[in-house]
């Protein structure tokens, strides 16, 4: 051993990050706690209270599946089902402490699902993570399948295509708070939302949350080194099923009824609509999802009755355009922002926008009317959609799509071609001044 090397000290340790560094990331955590509670005084209506609710569970629900995805690199198509046992059990848990009148108050109940989560997820993974790729997605699959169709079944526990149902108001008042009023309810989602963001954030900064990421990139090598990959894949896969579990706890208390579409494929799908969209190659990209899937479900859902057409759509148009999503596509513009090279493309971007804005009108006019002939053909033909009236049966509305699609589709190739023009420009002047891409 030569004296150089034994100098090198046998562990070292990395440097502890700098105060400033250190103000700023605690300081965003306070600043998402207090937004959190100032939100309800700037959008007090009920119907916000409501949407604001769904995010929280939907953004826990999206982490938690990220956990898998974009974590770990497992594709789930059966996530629903510890979500939607966590949701059961913390019905029949607060049916439970009602009856018996136990000293337990509704903010704990969430932690009966994400112990159900858990524990499923235990006995289910073991065998669902022997395999990763398409084998596991196959799995989980057929998991979902049989859970699903047993919830149908074994009427006792799910209570068949009823469910089953609970008053939230029986259990023991927390603060004098009965968690009647939906304000009360949108504060334990918060807290929750909150508590579960900052621990799947721990969990991606730990050595498993590493090697989860070196599982998904080579487990190959994570093999080579001393781990195996299946106990690490099994590990995360636990985690994921409690948080998912937390996420249908609190869907339950907020609906107080849970029933079999918790298990279903619409809601394994959901999320990853959500997750995918969102971006899984980066921790906040699944709560971009989670707020966009949820407020475009509900609104497109008050718009159109094919609301879930433009679901498939848009993850379509994500998958071909932008793999690493809406967060992805952000991120995208970091260099050019440092660089000050951003101006550049936005005169670019906003010559695309309107022959891209015309095809999108003219596919929405298509299908809109493509739609009501084959769903309702012997109804009126006025119809509206997305606030709009007009007549489906008219020549003009077909020829108006036609060019608008066909027209707005030419226009669009060749104004996003300037695009990538300028977008190449942007980013080697970015370079220059010595922004890494």
């Amino acid at each position: 051993m030569s004296d150089a090397t034994a100098k090198i000290p046998a562990t070292i340790a990395p440097p502890r990050p700098a105060a400033s560094d250190r103000l700023k990331f605690y300081g965003i955590w306070i600043a998402a706690a207090l937004a959190l509670l100032v939100l309800p005084k700037l959008f007090s209506s009920g119907g916000s209270l409501t949407t604001f609710s769904l995010i929280g569970i939907s953004i826990i629900f999206s982490l938690s599946y990220n956990i898998l995805l974009g974590q770990t690199g497992m594709l789930s198509f059966g996530h629903a089902v510890y979500y939607g046992l966590g949701g059961f059990l913390a019905i029949h848990a607060i049916n439970i402490i009602a009856r018996n009148k136990f000293a337990i108050p509704l903010p704990l109940v969430p932690l009966v699902g994400g112990a159900a989560g858990l524990i499923f997820a235990m006995l289910l993974g073991w065998v669902s993570t022997r395999r990763s790729g398409t084998a596991f997605a196959m799995i989980s699959l057929g998991v979902a399948e049989l859970v699903a169709s047993s919830a149908l079944i074994l009427r006792t526990f799910f209570g068949g295509e009823a469910g089953v149902s609970a008053n939230r108001t029986k259990v023991l008042r927390l603060f004098d708070w009965s968690f009647g009023p939906q304000i009360q309810i949108y504060y334990l989602v918060a807290a929750w939302t909150l508590i579960a963001v900052i621990a799947m954030y721990a969990l991606t900064r730990t050595p498993l949350g590493r090697m989860c990421n070196a599982v998904r990139d080579n487990p190959e090598r994570v093999q080579f080194v001393g781990y195996d990959p299946h106990i690490i894949r099994y590990i995360a896969f636990c985690f994921s099923g409690l948080f998912a579990g937390i996420a249908g706890a609190l869907a339950a208390i907020n609906f107080e009824i849970a029933n079999s579409a918790y298990l279903g494929a619409v809601q394994s799908g959901t999320v990853l609509f959500a997750t995918y969209i969102g971006g899984v190659g980066f921790f906040i990209g699944p709560i971009v999802g989670a707020i966009f899937v949820t407020l475009l479900s509900l609104g497109l859902s008050d718009l159109t009755q094919v609301w879930q057409l433009y679901f498939g759509l848009i993850f379509i148009a994500v998958v071909m355009f932008a793999p690493g999503g809406i967060t992805g596509l952000l991120m995208m513009h970091r260099p050019l922002l440092k660089g000050g090279t951003l101006s550049r493309v936005l005169p670019s971007y906003l010559v695309a926008f309107v022959p891209t804005l015309a095809m999108i009108t003219g596919l929405m006019l298509a299908i809109e009317t493509t739609v009501h002939f084959t769903v309702n053909p012997g109804e009126d033909s006025h119809i509206k959609a997305f606030g709009i009236p007009f007549d489906a049966a008219n020549p003009a509305i077909w020829a108006v799509a036609a060019v608008l699609l066909i027209g707005g589709f030419i226009m669009a190739r060749k104004t996003w071609a300037r695009v990538a023009g300028s977008w190449d420009g942007a980013l080697t002047a970015a370079r220059e001044k010595g922004v890494a891409a």
